[in-house]
């Protein structure tokens, strides 16, 4: 009886949303399947701990007397051989031995000088002997490193063994309480066309986003993957960092350097889907179907025609998990935002599904519980093993309840969930009607509208609105004018003004109020215009989109630099007072229609003030707020989008002191009047 299983601290997520009750039985039925799977992994595996090392024993492996081991998996094979430079590609010279549970081994002692029969960086391959008779290269699923000939789209695995490996100096950084998550991708981070490297990224980037002030950088596409337009997304390689950028020690090189800036450093993971590539994939790796993924139409997604993995076998739990421990080990990242997890979290992946909130959606059988309970031991795995620093973000769009609740608690385990309602409201806004027409109430729910205790992190725009196809937020507002406009030399345009006026404040109060944290795309922040396509035969292999136009916000005579001036100094400010950590007071206090303004408190000192109104600005405009402000203890301006510095018309007067008076306003106690500028954002704070 699912009602008799013990979830041990599920009051507390009752607690915080007692509806949840209602579907109590199917909590704790979920909860009892992550402890049945949990205690059978202590049984046979001598617990978790064990069990997540898979990639220190599976694989290809110099053993301590130079020798090598191989360990691989693959239950419908009928044989398996090693070739490659070491033994001028001899396919049968060195066969495997069957082991149980479709498990194969293979020794080969150290050369007769003692040297290591496989040498660093060479080329291998393991033969699969099929049960259809055939003879097929396959690359180890545990490769540590693949590369490929240039003009060659097959990836070939390289036996990855330096003498020297790099040597981490600095610690992971502790959780920061406020994240501020700087969404990169390396091969794009150049200004010139090409793929940009590890090295380039550790130079030019890193100190670039220290000054900008983010915490975090999350990182897209390290994860191997032959299709470089697939951005990351269609993982070839799951134990292989990138080849395209560099070296497994240049990135551990980058990771290291962030940490020495206070960054910490997220992996965009993938174990939602795998590449349906065969020969450099983990596809038909032993010629079935079967082997990692279910079988047959359920280990197919039909939209991204892709591979789905079957986390009811042991052999693939340990992979996964392994994979997870692999990179906080080896690279020393401090976590990871899931990818597609909506798609793992439903039999439908949740396709054409709208998810209208109905509890009954989220705990009936459209819930793929083997999937859920993966995620469980997933979050479950890494918050006991790195409790200091790991850090999980799920991106989930349809609001699965309790998704970031400790699995203690029987929820799944993850510390933020991605607000992805937020790019989608602002691009529909953006798209279809004046920002004269728009709905401030609705703008309001949706950006405050996000489960109780249950953390997000809030964003205007990530690298889903930058893809070709679609269009940033500055190219929304500004278009083709961006072209001949964003020179200080230009005439004046109304729409560029309009448009930079719009793109501050849009980010403002969605880092404002949106979540408990906040990420940008890179480039985004200085309004990036053009969108991002990558080379494929469709635009003729070109980079010219494929890059990041650093000289635009460099360049002191083009406009770029005052949306970047403004994206330093929000998160600057967010450092000083932290109103993004969990827990922090937030109070919308105005949301007037005709006047569109908008007001909201945080941290009980910060006071958050938008005119979106085009052309209308208001003299003494009073507003509620809770916390008073006499002298000395004054309210200051401490941010004016309005400001020289980012391209405003100083109509402002940053010397003003605003002080309270004692009357009860917007259901405030206190009050206080300003001058607010159309189209302008304004935050003030109370002097301490």
């Amino acid at each position: 009886m699912s009602s008799q299983i013990e979830v041990p601290y599920i009051d507390k997520l009752f607690e915080a949303d007692g509806y949840l009750r209602l579907h109590e039985g199917e909590i704790r039925r979920r909860y009892g399947c992550f402890k049945n799977l949990l205690s059978q992994i202590d049984a046979n595996e001598g617990g978790l701990e064990k069990f997540t090392r898979g990639y220190e024993r599976f694989g290809i492996h110099r053993t301590s007397d130079n020798g090598i081991h191989v360990l691989e998996w693959a239950p419908m094979a009928e044989g398996i051989y090693l070739r490659g430079d070491f033994n001028s590609w001899n396919q049968t010279q060195y066969p495997f031995k069957k082991l149980d549970f479709g498990k194969w081994e293979l020794t080969i002692p150290p050369n007769p000088d003692g040297s290591c029969p496989i040498k660093h960086n060479t080329k291998v391959k393991l033969v699969m002997h099929t049960r259809g008779g055939k003879m097929e290269d396959r690359l180890c699923p545990w490769a540590k490193r693949v590369t490929r000939e240039e003009k060659v789209p097959v990836y070939d695995q390289v036996f990855w063994d330096p003498p020297e490996q790099y040597v981490f100096k600095h610690k992971h950084p502790k959780q920061p309480a406020s994240l501020r998550i700087y969404e990169s991708h390396v091969g794009i981070a150049s200004w010139q066309g090409k793929v940009a490297s590890y090295p380039e990224f550790t130079r030019d980037m890193l100190p670039r986003i220290a000054k900008l002030g983010y915490n975090a950088i999350q990182l897209m596409a390290i994860m191997e993957h032959a299709y470089y337009a697939s951005f990351g997304y269609q993982v070839t390689s799951f134990f292989a960092a990138s080849g395209r950028f560099g070296t497994p020690e240049e990135l551990k090189e980058l990771v290291d350097t962030a940490h020495s800036l206070g960054i910490v450093v997220l992996l965009d993971v993938v174990h939602s889907h795998a590449s349906k590539n065969v020969v450099d994939g983990l596809n038909m790796f032993d010629g079935s179907d079967s082997c990692y993924f279910h079988s047959g139409g359920k280990g197919t997604h039909d939209l991204w025609d892709s591979r789905l993995f079957n986390y009811t076998q042991w052999e693939t739990l340990r992979f996964l998990l392994s994979n997870l421990r692999w990179w906080i080990e080896e690279y020393q990242f401090d976590g990871f935002r899931f990818d597609g997890v909506t798609s793992m979290l439903y039999h439908s992946h949740g396709i054409g599904h709208g998810f209208s909130g109905d509890y009954n959606e989220y705990f009936g059988l459209n819930t793929d519980t083997d999937s859920l309970v993966y995620m469980m031991m997933s979050n479950h795995m890494l918050h006991t093993l790195y409790p200091d620093f790991i850090i999980t973000i799920a991106e989930d769009v349809s609001g699965m309840p309790a998704l970031c609740r400790h699995v203690s608690e029987g929820g799944g385990g993850f510390d933020y969930r991605l607000a992805m309602a937020l790019p989608d409201m602002w691009i529909k806004n953006l798209k279809e009607k004046s920002d004269d027409d728009w709905d401030f109430s609705n703008i309001i729910h949706t950006l405050t509208n996000r489960r109780y205790t249950e953390k997000c992190i809030a964003y205007a725009e990530s690298h889903d609105q930058a893809l070709v196809g679609d269009k940033t937020l500055a190219f929304w507002l500004m278009d083709k004018e961006m072209y001949t406009h964003m020179s200080e030399l230009a005439p004046p345009s109304l729409i560029i003004d309009r448009g930079m006026a719009l793109h501050k404040m849009i980010r403002l109060i969605t880092m404002g109020l949106g979540g408990e944290g906040y990420l940008n795309f890179i480039g985004n922040e200085f309004g990036h215009p053009e969108w991002l396509d990558f080379p494929r035969v469709g635009n003729n292999e070109s980079f010219h989109y494929c890059r990041r136009q650093w000289n635009l916000v460099d360049d002191i005579l083009l406009k770029y630099k005052y949306l970047a001036n403004f994206d330093r100094d929000m998160q600057h400010l967010e450092k000083h007072y932290g109103w993004l950590a969990p827990g922090a007071q937030q109070y919308v206090s105005r949301k007037h229609q005709s006047d569109k303004v908008v007001v909201f408190e945080r941290v009980n000192k910060l006071v958050f003030i938008f005119n979106f109104h085009a052309n209308k600005s208001y003299t003494d405009y009073k507003i509620g707020v809770n916390v008073p402000g006499k002298y000395p203890l004054l309210y200051k301006i401490v941010l004016d989008s309005d400001s020289g510095v980012y391209g405003g018309h100083k109509r402002l007067d940053h010397s003003t002191d605003f002080f309270t008076f004692n009357e009860a306003w917007d259901d405030r106690q206190n009050a206080l009047m300003v001058y607010i500028p159309c189209r302008t954002a304004i935050v003030l704070a109370k002097q301490d």
